[in-house]
C-alpha cells in the first residue's frame, strides 16, 4: 500500500509560479502528475521514473513545468512557471509500482493522492 501526500496548490495570477510537492510512503518506480478541470477528462501533465530520472511532459506544459526528485526518497516536485488560466484544475499526484509501463496512461498508476486545487486568475 502506498500513500501519497500532496501540497502546494493555491491561487496565483497569470504569469506566476507555484510548486507542488508529493511524497509517497512506499516503493514506487514512477510518479506522475495529472490534472482535471471541471467537465474535462483527467490529463497527463508530467512524470518521472525514479530509478533513472527520465522525465516526460504533456504538450500543453512543455517548457513551463518541470518535474524533479527531492532529496528524500519518493519525493517529487512539480515546478509550474508562466501559469495560464487554462492551467486551472485539480492536480493529482500518482504512483506506479510496476516497471516499464507507459507513464502517460492514467490506468497504469496504482495509487493517487487526494488532489490539490490550482487556480490561475487572468
Amino acid at each position: 500500500q502506498v500513500q501519497l501526500v500532496e501540497s502546494g496548490g493555491g491561487l496565483v495570477q497569470a504569469g506566476g509560479s507555484l510548486r507542488l510537492s508529493c511524497a509517497a510512503s512506499g516503493r514506487t518506480f514512477s510518479m506522475g502528475w495529472f490534472r482535471q478541470a471541471p467537465g474535462k477528462e483527467r490529463e497527463f501533465v508530467a512524470a518521472i521514473r525514479l530509478g533513472g530520472g527520465s522525465t516526460y511532459y504533456g504538450d500543453s506544459v512543455k517548457g513551463r513545468f518541470t518535474i524533479s526528485r527531492g532529496n528524500a526518497k519518493n519525493l517529487v516536485y512539480l515546478q509550474m512557471n508562466s501559469l495560464k488560466p487554462e492551467d486551472t484544475a485539480i492536480y493529482y499526484c500518482a504512483a506506479d509500482t510496476d516497471v516499464g509501463r507507459r507513464v502517460t496512461t492514467v490506468s497504469n498508476y496504482d495509487y493517487w493522492g487526494q488532489g490539490t486545487q490550482v487556480t490561475v486568475s487572468s
